[in-house]
């Protein structure tokens, strides 16, 4: 049975908050980062697991870890929520189609649907956007939409005067065993990103997002909507970054300047 008092604590909430309540502290408090898959262990989606390791040992995950915990949580608070596999469109080459690899939440509850995610590592909505089409919806200065392309939804976001594509997906529901597939895919394909390089990040409740990733040279980014600061980062400082600006403490570099965990004990605490 989902814990949800033991959630709710991890995420600085108590009693019976809303859907939005839910979704901007799970975004504030529950960092994303996919340092099991690079460290070659396996990413179980059974809910006791998610709940022990975001909840009880205060780590984070990614988008199918994260939102599965939150659609938990939202159903222990009475609402309805569907499952649906996004294919992300950030920076994809043109002419590429990616797989379906990313999780998105449809909530409903008290008549209204609301589009959830707390797992996009590259910048989620700090709240529920109403579910479909939508005219701009501004969250502390970040500006998103959704538009329609065929029969796809497209959630943009704005860059200056441009709106750019994030991801897109079918509003139709999909089972667990696809979310499964996606996931063993993610985690273990060779060429993954999230098995070949590192990304960590957190959202602050003003809006400030803080990355670490190395997809592009291991370089720490300070996001706010008016602009990027970027800090090159040395390999060798990295265990000690994770640990002191995104509270994930027990990674060390291995021979090959590879990340690696070391003793359960450092890490569970």
């Amino acid at each position: 049975m989902f814990d949800l008092d033991a959630y709710l604590e991890r995420i600085g909430l108590e009693g019976r908050p809303s859907i939005a309540q839910v979704h901007r502290a799970h975004l504030t408090s529950i960092p994303f980062e996919n340092l099991d898959p690079h460290c070659g262990i396996p990413v179980s989606l059974a809910l006791e697991d998610l709940e022990q390791k975001l909840v009880l040992r205060r780590r984070g995950g990614y988008c199918f870890e994260q939102n599965l915990l939150l659609k938990a949580a939202l159903e222990a608070l009475g609402a309805e929520v569907d499952m649906l596999l996004a294919r992300v469109r950030v920076g994809a080459p043109p002419g590429v189609t990616r797989p379906r690899s990313h999780l998105v939440l449809r909530v409903r509850d008290g008549g209204s649907d609301w589009h959830a995610d707390v797992g996009f590592g590259l910048g989620s909505p700090l709240e529920p956007l109403p579910f479909g089409p939508t005219g701009e919806q501004v969250q502390a200065g970040w500006r998103f939409r959704v538009v329609e392309d065929g029969p796809e939804l497209v959630l943009q976001t704005a860059e200056a005067d441009d709106w750019l594509d994030v991801y897109a997906f079918l509003p139709d529901p999909v089972p667990l065993v696809d979310l499964q597939t996606s996931n063993w895919f993610t985690a273990t394909y060779p060429r993954s990103p999230f098995v070949t390089g590192v990304i960590v990040s957190t959202h602050a409740h003003d809006g400030a997002r803080t990355m670490l990733r190395d997809w592009d040279g291991l370089a720490l980014k300070e996001q706010t909507p008016t602009g990027t600061t970027t800090t090159p980062v040395q390999r060798d400082a990295l265990p000690e970054l994770l640990a002191t600006r995104f509270s994930l403490p027990g990674f060390a570099l291995d021979a090959g300047e590879r990340l690696v965990r070391v003793a359960a004990g450092a890490i569970d605490q």
